[in-house]
């Protein structure tokens, strides 16, 4: 009996050493890439990845991945300020969820209405930086946990700076600076008002709406993009703090 004792005994510390290795190793793998880039300008995304493997595996040979990074000081203010109005208008004041957003999407669905997106710029950055697409548990768990880290770890500067470069807003066409040479045949500092609220009204559904060749709903989004910029005191409302 002693020794069926000993032997769950060690059996249960050895179990325990080896999840504890691996929690460290878990960690020390995800850590590490955040910390890296908040100062390295990432080369690709996991959905930029997912993207070209999906296109090689569907036998497509014209699919090619447009991307230009381009430092936050070199894109047009309107750009940020369109995609805040856009996507996450408390994104300056939140530290990475917006539970509000969240409890009112949640809301609507049980009353009928289709469940739609509340995700932050932070998690979209999560998101399509570090993992695959998909709604499963486990992937939204990673997303919410690489959503703390890039909050814990990188300014809100520099959470606009890479959603601006890895963002979709066009069917392979990911960032800001390849969208503006692309669509508008412009560098990405020279966006105006109007193009950059076009660019921010695509992010939806990047690979059916075209800033391009704009439907009529994407003007009555893009307006709408432009009240809320003005609602939100247009470019004055970035501060040069964050």
């Amino acid at each position: 009996m002693l020794n069926v004792t000993a032997t769950l005994e060690k059996y249960y510390k050895s179990t325990a050493s080896f999840f504890r290795k691996l929690i460290v190793i878990a960690l020390i793998i995800t850590i590490v890439p955040v910390i890296l880039l908040r100062w390295v300008p990432p080369l690709t995304s996991a959905l930029m990845v997912n993207k070209s493997i999906s296109s090689v595996c569907s036998g497509s040979k014209t699919y090619k991945t447009r991307h230009k990074w381009t430092p936050l000081d070199k894109i047009s203010k309107y750009a940020i300020i369109a995609v805040i109005a856009s996507e996450d208008q408390t994104f300056l004041e939140h530290f990475g969820f917006d539970f509000e957003s969240i409890s009112d999407a949640m809301k609507k669905h049980l009353r009928g209405k289709r469940l739609r997106g509340a995700s932050t710029i932070s998690q979209q950055v999560a998101k399509n930086l570090f993992l695959w697409p998909g709604r499963s548990y486990a992937r939204k768990g990673l997303e919410a946990y690489f959503t703390v880290l890039i909050e814990a770890i990188w300014p809100k500067k520099r959470i606009l700076e890479v959603y601006l470069n890895i963002a979709e807003f066009g069917d392979c066409v990911f960032g800001v600076g390849a969208a503006s040479e692309v669509f508008f045949k412009k560098p990405p500092s020279k966006l105006s008002l109007s193009e950059a609220a076009i660019l921010a009204a695509v992010l939806p559904n990047p690979t059916v709406l075209h800033a391009n060749r704009p439907s009529s709903y994407l003007i009555r989004r893009q307006a709408w993009i432009l009240e809320q910029i003005y609602q939100l005191g247009g470019t004055a409302c970035f501060k040069d703090n964050q």
